[in-house]
């Protein structure tokens, strides 16, 4: 295990101040690169974090930050904005490839939960994302959503984000309460110690579901040609869809892998073992095979 240091470092995007920590493992010269981004409404003491720290124990600089909106960095508060939040995955390339640790020609995006996403569509549109991995990835599709709800009842529900957009709810909430992330599976993580941060806050806007109904992560996988792909999925999960994981696999033209754990619920590969460390290992070791080739 290589000794690591930890330091908090700041940096922008689009104007707004974002707050992460910069994991950076001993070693000589520039070292392959990592930004993680997480699950919804998650800030960087919670999953990112826990990731961040093992791959950064595995020799890869890492970085975990707070998106726009939440945690301690800046922009409109418990929103999710999906563009944005691209942006803030660019900026979070941009700060790796600035620092003298880094090589800048090794750098890749590892994506969490809806993180995993995020992490596909950003590696699609920037050319200095080296290699992805997508660790109990949320694969959005608009086209998958609409035809599984029917037309009329997806537009039903975009229609009502819209008019209560920036009408806040709970992100989680006991005994099947109204809430954006609903059911006790979320409730047994974010409303209980073992999310514990005190920049995580369990709400979120209405308009927040909007972006997620309207994001269209799958349609990244054909264009991933030149990046090589990790897919690592559950194949028991209620909240990110195993076929969506399984079609971005088949969907993406490049060099790619995947690898299915036996794990009971989507949030086991948020913390608890042995499926974290599984994940953790397999994402290190193809993150070291395609950034060091």
């Amino acid at each position: 295990m290589t000794p690591v240091k930890a330091e908090r470092i700041t940096f922008c995007s689009e104007g707004i101040e974002l707050v992460g920590e910069l994991r950076i493992p001993e070693g000589d010269g520039a070292l392959p690169a990592v930004a993680l981004t997480g699950p919804f409404t998650g800030v960087k003491e919670q999953v990112v974090g826990t990731y961040a720290k093992l791959l950064a124990q595995a020799g890869l600089v890492t970085l975990a930050f707070d998106h726009r909106g939440f945690g301690e960095s800046g922009g409109r508060r418990q929103h999710e904005d999906s563009q944005g939040k691209l942006a803030d995955l660019r900026a979070a390339v941009g700060a790796l490839a600035d620092r003298r640790e880094v090589n800048a020609d090794r750098i890749g995006v590892v994506g969490v939960c809806l993180g995993g996403g995020y992490a596909v569509r950003a590696a699609a549109g920037d050319p200095r994302v080296r290699a992805v991995a997508g660790i109990a990835g949320a694969y959005n599709s608009p086209v998958h959503m609409a035809r599984s709800m029917g037309i009329d009842a997806y537009r039903s529900a975009l229609a009502g984000f819209l008019v209560r957009y920036d009408e806040c709810l709970p992100a989680v909430s006991p005994d099947n309460g109204e809430a954006a992330m609903g059911g006790d599976e979320p409730y047994a993580y974010y409303g209980t110690a073992r999310s514990a941060s005190p920049y995580w806050r369990n709400e979120v806007t209405r308009g927040s579901l909007f972006s997620l109904m309207t994001f269209d992560a799958l349609g990244a996988a054909d264009l991933l040609a030149a990046t090589p792909l990790l897919v690592v999925h559950g194949r028991t999960d209620d909240y990110c869809s195993p076929d969506l994981a399984r079609e971005l696999y088949e969907r993406a033209p490049g060099r790619k892998e995947i690898l299915w754990l036996d794990a009971n619920q989507h949030i086991d590969l948020y913390d608890v073992e042995p499926y974290v460390t599984q994940a953790a290992q397999a994402t290190a070791a193809f993150l070291h095979r395609s950034l060091d080739s």
